[in-house]
C-alpha cells in the first residue's frame, strides 16, 4: 500500500514564508508596531543526542515552534527570519564526513533550496557570522538552550509577545496544515478499524497497542504524537492510562485513545467497544449517554460559540441522564450542577486545540479555576474559523475520583450507591473526534464509526471469520 503523503500537496512546499509573515503580523499587532525595522526571529531545531554511556541516539521530536516557522525535520537545523528585509534563511547542519560512510550524504543546500520555502540555505558553520551581522537588531527566540548556544548572545529570549504571536499563528490552520491533518486522520481511522477487527487475537492490552502501531507504520506514520492509551475494564477509568499491559480476559469493555502523526501534525481519536462484540446493558447505556453528550455539543459548534458553554452543556446532559438512570438521586438538576459532583464522573475538559501538539497551543486554559467543572478545560475561548479541536466527552467510574464523594455526607446524599455499583466494571467511556471549525459549523476529520451497532458488527464479523481477517483491513 502507499505510504506517501496527501496527493493534494504534490508540487507544493510547506508555507514557511507565510507562517513567518503571520507570526510577524501578530507580533507587530501585540507590540503596536507599524514597521519591522531591525527585527528578526531565530530558532534552532532539535539535534541528535546520545544516551549517556551509549553510542545510540535518543529518539528525536522536532521543536514544534521551529517546525512551524520552517517545515524542516532535519536534526541540527536553524532558521533566521530577517523581518526588516523579509528574508528567510535555513541553516543546515555541517557535513560530518566521517559519518557519511554510516549514514549517507545529507541534504545539500542546492537541494534544500528546491525543497523548502526559503530564500537562502547555508551551513551551521556560518551562523555566528550571519546572525552577528544583524547589527542593532532585536532577534527574538523562544529560549536560550544548548542548540543555539553559539549565537545566544545575539538573541532575546522569552518575550511573552513573541510566544503570543507564535501561538495565535498556530491556532488557525492554513490549507496546507489541514491537508496534513486530514491525512493523519485517514491513517488513524484505518488503525482504529484494524484494532476493532483484530478481536480474535487480542488477549492483552499490549496487543491493542501493537495492532494500532503496526497499521500506522504500514501506512507510513512512523511516530505517534502521544503514547497510545489502550485499556480494558476498570482500567478505562484512568484518563491517561499508558501501562497497556493488563490481561483483557474476563473483561467486557475496551477503550483505545490513539492518533497517528503525519509530518509533525496530529490526529487524536478515542473509540470504545465490547471485546466480544456484545454490549452489556450497563456498557451500552453509558456509551449511548456519552454519544448523546457528543451529539448535543457538536450541534452547538460554530464560529463565535463559547467553548465553556459547550463544555458545560455536556455536564448538563450527563446530569439529566444520571438522574433518569438513578445513579444520582432525584434532586433538582440545577442543584446537582451547582454542586459540581458531575466533575467526579466527567473530570476532564470536553476537548482541546489540536495541531502539532496533542494539546496544542492557543487554548488559554486556567488550571486555577475555582470551578471543578472548568479547571481542566484546556480550551477557554470563543471558537474561530480555522481552529481544529477535539470533541471528547467521557463518563468514568473511578474509585479514586469518587472516594471523597462517597465519604462526604454532603456529597454522598446525591448518589444511589446500589445503582452506582452496577457500573464499576465498565471503568469509563470516552468518544473523541477531530473537528475543523468552518464558516457555518465544522468538518469532522474522524470517519471511523462511533455507532454502537456498527462497532458491534465489526467486532463480531472479525470473530466469526477468524484470525486472518484483520490483516486485510489496510
Amino acid at each position: 500500500m502507499s505510504t506517501e503523503g496527501p496527493s493534494s500537496l504534490v508540487g507544493h512546499k510547506y508555507p514557511a514564508r507565510e507562517h513567518n509573515a503571520r507570526v510577524l503580523g501578530h507580533f507587530k499587532q501585540k507590540k503596536q508596531l507599524k514597521l519591522a525595522d531591525k527585527l528578526a526571529f531565530f530558532m534552532s531545531g532539535e539535534d541528535l543526542e546520545l544516551w549517556q554511556y551509549c553510542d545510540q541516539t535518543k529518539p528525536i521530536r522536532q521543536n514544534r515552534y521551529f517546525f512551524y516557522l520552517l517545515g524542516v525535520e532535519i536534526p541540527g537545523s536553524h532558521v533566521l527570519y530577517d523581518a526588516a528585509n523579509d528574508k528567510l534563511t535555513l541553516f543546515l547542519p555541517d557535513i560530518d564526513y566521517d559519518d557519511v560512510m554510516w549514514s549517507g550524504l545529507p541534504l545539500l543546500p542546492e537541494d534544500a533550496l528546491k525543497k523548502f520555502d526559503v530564500d537562502e540555505v547555508k551551513y551551521a558553520s556560518e551562523l555566528e557570522k550571519v546572525v552577528g551581522s544583524l547589527e542593532g537588531y532585536t532577534i527574538h527566540t523562544t529560549d536560550h538552550n544548548k542548540w543555539n548556544a553559539k549565537v545566544l548572545l545575539f538573541l532575546t529570549e522569552k518575550d511573552p509577545d513573541f510566544f503570543h504571536a507564535l501561538d495565535e499563528s498556530r491556532l488557525i490552520k492554513d490549507w496546507y496544515e489541514l491537508e496534513l491533518m486530514r491525512h493523519a486522520s485517514k491513517i488513524t481511522d484505518k488503525c482504529h478499524l484494524a484494532v476493532m477487527s483484530a478481536t480474535p487475537i487480542e488477549t492483552n492490552e499490549t496487543h491493542i497497542h501493537a495492532e494500532f502501531m503496526y497499521h500506522a507504520l504500514r501506512q507510513g506514520s512512523k511516530y505517534q504524537l502521544y503514547d497510545p492509551i489502550c485499556c480494558s475494564g476498570p482500567n478505562c477509568s484512568t484518563l491517561h492510562y499508558v501501562k497497556n499491559d493488563d490481561e483483557i480476559e474476563n473483561k467486557r469493555s475496551v477503550l483505545i485513545d490513539a492518533g497517528a502523526e503525519w509530518s509533525c501534525y496530529a490526529s487524536d481519536v478515542t473509540r470504545c467497544f465490547p471485546i466480544n462484540g456484545d454490549w452489556t446493558e450497563e456498557h451500552l447505556t453509558i456509551y449511548n449517554l456519552v454519544l448523546d453528550m457528543q451529539r448535543q455539543t457538536m450541534a452547538m459548534i460554530k464560529p463565535g460559540a463559547r467553548w465553556d458553554d459547550i463544555h458545560l452543556k455536556a455536564h448538563r446532559v450527563m446530569i439529566k441522564e444520571f438522574i433518569r438512570l438513578g445513579i444520582i438521586k432525584d434532586y433538582p438538576e440545577e442543584e446537582i450542577f451547582d454542586s459540581s459532583i458531575s466533575a467526579r464522573f466527567f473530570p476532564h475538559g470536553l476537548g482541546h486545540v489540536l495541531g502539532m501538539d496533542t494539546h496544542d497551543v492557543g487554548g488559554r486554559p486556567n488550571y486555577d479555576d475555582p470551578d471543578p467543572k472548568l479547571r481542566y478545560l484546556r480550551l477557554r475561548r470563543t471558537l474561530k474559523e480555522g481552529m481544529v479541536l477535539t470533541d471528547e466527552p467521557g463518563v468514568y467510574f473511578s474509585p479514586f475520583l469518587l472516594k471523597d464523594v462517597l465519604e462526604d455526607p454532603e456529597k454522598v446524599k446525591y448518589i444511589n450507591k446500589d445503582v452506582l455499583d452496577k457500573y464499576w466494571s465498565i471503568g469509563g467511556v470516552r468518544i473523541e473526534d477531530d473537528l475543523l471549525i468552518t464558516k457555518d459549523g465544522f468538518e469532522n476529520f474522524t470517519k471511523i464509526t462511533s455507532d454502537p451497532h456498527e462497532i458491534s458488527k465489526i467486532v463480531k464479523e472479525s470473530s466469526a471469520q477468524g484470525k486472518d481477517r484483520f490483516h486485510n483491513v489496510v
